[in-house]
């Protein structure tokens, strides 16, 4: 790793000129400094700049730390004081091969000692700067518990001396215990699979609650009387963190309450695998019909439900499923939960002005094939989608109702004309999300007689449970599938619509050619032991 080497590659990439080069050989004599030190006092580079520089010359992979989350017990696995001495941070362990980052990735010395104490089978380096090293080991090292643990940091007392000390409040949150309460808070909620983390001010403390699975559990109470900051109005934001080989965006919304701002975080894994059609959760015929209709070249289908139905997941599963080099696909999404290569996705901006209605407006003057829309909200929306259906696209999109049939005259409430409802929609999924029974302590069982007697229930059907184990945290439950009603539009459901009938009168009609309602197809799932009797009852709302 000769300087001139290294000096020569920031020339070559253009990344100095050679007069900047040459005013640094000044400082260089003036100073006594190295090149690429004088180089970074005199504002020509970065130390990050000399970093990928380092990283080409010498073949390993540059790791930028900046919001870079490393689990605990990844970190636990190299001491502090070898961590401080080798100028090295653990990032991530896949089975017996432990990634970390260096500031000198090619001392083969500090290398073997790391795999000797952390007794894994390889270490893997990658380059770091000095200063992210630096940055980790003050956020990570000197309490690596739990979050209970690190609450001990933030006592009462010590979190009124802060504020009195510090300059504003922005200083207070920097302080380190808090920068690692957060940092634990968010990686416990993803190893949790969370989806979302609410932080909920009460008069005695504060409470962290996980969504997991669309149900909250509260997982620590911390902080006694944390009155530290007033805000007046609602805000919102957006983060975007790193974590072992996730790329995480969390949208973040404050709301003030009487003792304080109650924060929701929302986790939007990026890097999470999109799942194919056949892994949603539709029976054999459902899976058939519905890959069939996504083929057709234009037309309006839907997916209803309400919020946290799933009903993105089913869209992107979809839009994978027809996504090829042929089609062109737009998206204007609120928000963008997850990039899809090849296709063209946007988020609605209301402050820019940029809506459904005139996002949708503008990709229309993009050559679309294929158009999904987030959500049809009104009836501008709504008409604009019509018409895109009409003139040849393909258009995807969604619906707050609680049923299939409901869709269609939810449409006509907004005012659409039905007969353009009956000539552009051609199929609606409406579905919900069931919790799976844990395969780790799946158990037979017999629902109450009340449940058997009410829902009309064959009492010689084996149901299954969830007893409760540590892999499941005590729940029953690990992971959701959906429980789906498909309405294909046919030409009597089209008249029907046009005559205004009633959204009882099309799912009578939808029935009668074999459409199953959501409750019906959550049976079948509690029968075949994916689910219970009772999750089926608790989504589908259905007795």
């Amino acid at each position: 790793m000769a300087h001139k080497s290294n000096v020569e590659l920031l020339v070559e990439k253009g990344i100095i000129t050679k007069d900047q080069l040459n005013k640094a050989k000044e400082e260089v004599n003036k100073t006594g400094l190295p090149i690429e030190k004088a180089l970074e006092k005199l504002g020509f580079i970065s130390e990050l700049d000399i970093a990928q520089v380092v990283a080409d010359s010498i073949g390993v992979p540059f790791m930028n730390l900046t919001d870079y989350l490393i689990d605990p017990e990844v970190i636990k696995l190299v001491p502090e004081s070898l961590a401080k001495k080798c100028w090295t941070v653990p990032l991530f362990k896949i089975g017996d091969s432990l990634t970390v980052a260096m500031l000198d990735p090619l001392d083969v010395t500090a290398i073997d000692e790391i795999r000797a104490k952390t007794k894994m089978g390889s270490v893997d380096p990658v380059l770091s700067t000095q200063g992210m090293i630096q940055n980790v080991l003050d956020q990570y090292y000197g309490s690596v518990g739990s979050v209970k643990d690190l609450t001990l940091e933030l006592t009462q007392e010590k979190l009124d001396q802060k504020i009195k000390n510090a300059k504003g409040l922005n200083e207070v949150s920097e302080e380190a215990p808090v920068i690692k309460l957060v940092n634990m808070i968010i990686m416990e909620a993803v190893k949790d699979k969370a989806s979302d983390i609410h932080v909920e001010p009460e008069e005695e403390m504060v409470r962290v609650r996980y969504r997991i699975d669309g149900i909250l559990h509260e997982t620590q109470q911390i902080m006694a009387k944390m009155d530290i900051a007033e805000t007046r109005n609602p805000q919102d934001g957006r983060i975007q963190l790193k974590m072992e080989n996730k790329d995480l965006d969390l949208r973040v919304s404050s709301f003030p309450t009487v003792y304080g701002e109650n924060i929701v975080l929302r986790i939007l894994d990026k890097t999470s695998v999109i799942l194919g059609l056949g892994d949603l959760g539709l029976v054999e015929k459902d899976l058939k019909d519905f890959d069939k209709i996504i083929q057709r070249p234009n037309g309006i289908i839907l997916v209803t439900g309400p919020t946290g139905s799933g009903k993105t997941t089913t869209l992107y599963s979809a839009l994978s499923t027809v996504n090829s080099m042929e089609k062109n696909i737009i998206t204007i999404e609120d928000p963008v939960e997850y990039e899809i290569p090849l296709i063209r996705q946007t988020q609605v901006n209301a402050k820019a002005g940029l809506t459904f209605a005139t996002g949708l407006r503008s990709i229309l003057r993009q050559d679309p094939d294929i158009i999904m829309v987030g959500e049809i909200r009104d009836k501008e929306t709504a008409e604009i989608a019509i018409q895109a259906s009409l003139t040849g696209h393909l258009v995807f999109s969604t619906l707050h109702t609680n049923d299939a049939a409901s869709s269609l005259t939810r449409l006509i409430d907004m005012g659409v004309e039905p007969f353009l409802i009956s000539t552009s929609v051609i199929a609606i999924l409406a579905q919900r999300l069931v919790r799976v029974i844990c395969p780790y302590c799946k158990e037979k069982y017999s629902p109450s007689s009340e449940v058997i007697k009410d829902l009309d229930l064959d009492s010689k059907i084996t149901f299954y449970r969830g007893k409760g184990c540590v892999k499941c945290k005590q729940t029953g439950f690990i992971g959701r599938k959906g429980i789906f009603e498909f309405l294909l539009i046919n030409e009597e459901i089209k008249n029907m619509v046009v005559a205004k009938s009633s959204a009882s009168e099309i799912k009578k009609n939808a029935l009668a050619h074999g459409m199953r309602t959501l409750f019906d197809d959550g049976l079948e799932k509690a029968k075949n032991g994916i689910t219970t009797i009772e999750e089926v009852l608790r989504v589908s709302e259905e007795t």
